[in-house]
């Protein structure tokens, strides 16, 4: 496991042979791409790859999770070709309490921008799930309890969780994309990354 160094300087340690396979815990307000922009984080701060080693879809700038990033297209393909539906699970916290109507909208699916998304897998946790604090606090209500849910899509469009929960009047407040097939966030915390096998990417 790796932490994020502070020196821009430091040798990399993943070389040029062969194809590579890095897990990333993507902090929030950070952007899932090396270029700059503007004065926001990239992953070139906390990342320092050969220049063929790419993510692997993307996470907004503000939201947080797993990231993987490799030089291997067929492996590119395989994860986010729509046609293979690869699952992707999500842990959101939502204002308020989902019912069992609201819950159920989701699994079904609901109209965002006017195209309804498939049919997901959702669930409300019972605990909260004891993420690292964020760098920036979710904004607290008093009076406004929340709640954790576990999400798990086939399809990636454009904010697609944050979206599917406004639609059924629960905000999200925080988001944490924790699998990607059955590749897990695990032991990370927001800044850490571990090389994969094949192997573990196929399993």
């Amino acid at each position: 496991m790796n932490k994020r160094s502070s020196n821009l300087d430091t040798p990399c340690t993943i070389d040029n042979l062969g194809m590579k396979y890095i897990l990333f815990y993507k902090p929030f307000a950070v952007l899932s791409q090396f270029s700059p922009e503007q004065d926001k984080q990239t992953l070139k701060d906390y990342l320092f790859l050969p220049k063929d080693i790419y993510p692997i879809g993307r996470l907004d700038y503000d939201s947080e999770g797993l990231l993987l990033l490799t030089n291997d297209n067929s492996v590119k393909k395989k994860l986010t070709d729509p046609k293979f539906e690869h699952p992707k699970t999500y842990y959101t916290q939502v204002e308020r309490i989902p019912d069992a109507t609201a819950l159920g909208q989701l699994r079904r699916g609901v109209i965002i921008e006017g195209v309804k998304t498939k049919p997901a897998e959702v669930e409300l946790l019972k605990n909260d799930p004891g993420f690292p604090e964020r760098s920036v606090p979710i904004r607290f209500r008093k009076n406004v309890p929340t709640s954790w849910l576990s999400i798990v899509l086939r399809e990636g469009r454009n904010r697609q969780v944050r979206k599917m929960t406004a639609a059924i009047g629960h905000p999200t407040l925080r988001l944490v994309r924790v699998k990607i097939g059955t590749i897990e966030i695990g032991s990370l915390h927001p800044g850490e990354w571990k090389e994969l096998s094949l192997s573990q990417i196929l399993a």
